[in-house]
């Protein structure tokens, strides 16, 4: 597998960030912004913890492995693989999304005199917060299943989780 590239990451987070900004100063002037919702952070936050207690469970069950402990559980590499995948999706979506809130959360600071516009703006704000988040959970969920003989290649072309 390859490994997450950051420079991807901030690339599909400036351009969501960069068409969500343009899309929102073109809606707002023919008519109302749509609102972020206030389920964005909480559903992004609740992606990163679970990102993160994926990693961590998978991270002490390898070290068991690996310190040959009596009837430790071991990791299934496919079940590992799959771990892996689901952290990069889950980074490549928290990209676009947090990207996308951000842009809007940009065309939100014009107007913080307005009550809602200011919820919507730290309703953004929380959700670009919540989606580093989930990038940072799934690197490092990526970092606890590499392979020790990946680190020797550093190639990041191909690896067996």
């Amino acid at each position: 597998m390859r490994e997450l590239r950051i420079r991807l990451l901030a690339g599909v987070f400036a351009v969501s960030g960069i068409l969500s900004w343009a899309g929102a100063r073109l809606w707002n002037s023919i008519g109302t912004l749509p609102s972020v919702p206030l389920a964005a952070p909480i559903v992004l936050a609740l992606i990163a913890v679970v990102l993160v207690a994926t990693a961590l469970s998978l991270r002490a069950r390898l070290k068991a492995q690996r310190e040959r402990v009596p009837e430790a559980k071991g990791v299934d590499p496919l079940m590992a693989a799959r771990a892996v995948v689901f952290g990069q999706a889950s980074a490549l979506v928290a990209a676009l999304v947090s990207g996308m809130y951000g842009g809007t959360g940009v065309l939100l600071l014009e107007s913080l005199d307005i009550p809602a516009r200011r919820d919507q703006a730290i309703y953004a704000g929380f959700s670009v917060l919540a989606g580093i988040a989930v990038i940072a959970a799934a690197i490092f969920l990526e970092r606890v299943c590499k392979l020790p003989e990946d680190d020797d290649r550093n190639t990041g072309a191909t690896s067996t989780a």
